[in-house]
């Protein structure tokens, strides 16, 4: 877990990054706008991994015409269960943990993390466009699936952990 905290605080950008990716997008800076800010972003993450959720589905569905594709039901359905639970924690979170912008001092310093966190909760959907790519070709070739299935469950882990992270650092657990 710390070393995928480590690699996220790391791989930060800056906020004007952050903003090019956010159609109307522009309350973090704002303290009294930061709960509103915080649900345009996560609406806009959750979104945008229904979508490649959504594809996901699809994609199963092709496997389902294959040769031997029954036999990966089991192993993509504990994909999409996790993949959904993820969409759902960023869809479903309360703003702010009720008022924790105003109960708990976040610094400098903990704002540049959280933005890290959101950062990267915006590449890991680029992350599953690039694995669902993947699934799809391997689903087309019918071969390499089982192992695109892996990185597709291992991605849905660390998603999930990673926004875990986020959720310890807004609680100052962190």
């Amino acid at each position: 877990m710390d070393d995928l905290y480590s690699r996220i605080v790391k791989q930060r950008g800056s906020l004007e990054n952050l903003l090019t990716k956010l159609p109307g997008f522009r309350g973090y800076v704002d303290k009294s706008a930061r709960r509103q800010a915080d649900r345009l972003m996560r609406e806009y993450v959750a979104d945008q991994l229904q979508q490649r959720l959504n594809r996901l589905t699809t994609i199963e569905k092709m496997l389902l015409d294959t040769s031997g594709g029954l036999a990966y039901m089991s192993e993509t359905r504990s994909v999409k269960i996790k993949f959904q639970t993820f969409v759902d924690r960023i869809a479903t979170d309360s703003p702010g943990y009720s008022g924790f912008f105003d109960a708990v001092k976040i610094s400098a310093d903990d704002l540049g993390v959280i933005y890290a966190f959101d950062e990267a909760m915006l590449r890991y959907g680029d992350q599953f466009s690039e694995k669902l790519d993947a699934f799809q070709d391997a689903v087309t070739q019918n071969q390499g699936v089982a192992e695109v299935i892996r990185e597709l469950d291992a991605l849905t882990i660390e998603a999930n952990e990673a926004y875990g992270l986020r959720e310890n650092v807004l609680k100052g657990m962190e």
